[in-house]
């Protein structure tokens, strides 16, 4: 498999697990000024913000993240397809 590839699965991979971290974070009480809680957060609030702003919580559930999640996967499966 090509570098190129390679590093896309990884970089998506990566993404997938730190929001489904977050996921998780948001059901226990933690610290939100804990340095992994901030790294965290840095890292998935610029995916997240912006579909946060198109898709506000129903019911008091944000379904943002699942939204994400789907459309990572899609834009992972089309980039990986382009490289062929």
């Amino acid at each position: 498999m090509p570098f190129l590839a390679t590093f896309i699965q990884l970089l998506f991979t990566a993404l997938n697990i730190a929001i489904l971290i977050r996921i998780l974070l948001t059901w226990v009480p933690i610290d939100p000024y804990h340095p992994l809680v901030r790294i965290l957060n840095q890292i998935t609030e610029p995916i997240l913000g912006p579909a946060r702003r198109i898709i506000p919580p129903m019911g008091g559930i944000d379904f943002s993240p699942i939204i994400v999640l789907v459309l990572l996967s899609l834009v992972e499966r089309a980039l990986l397809s382009v490289l062929g």
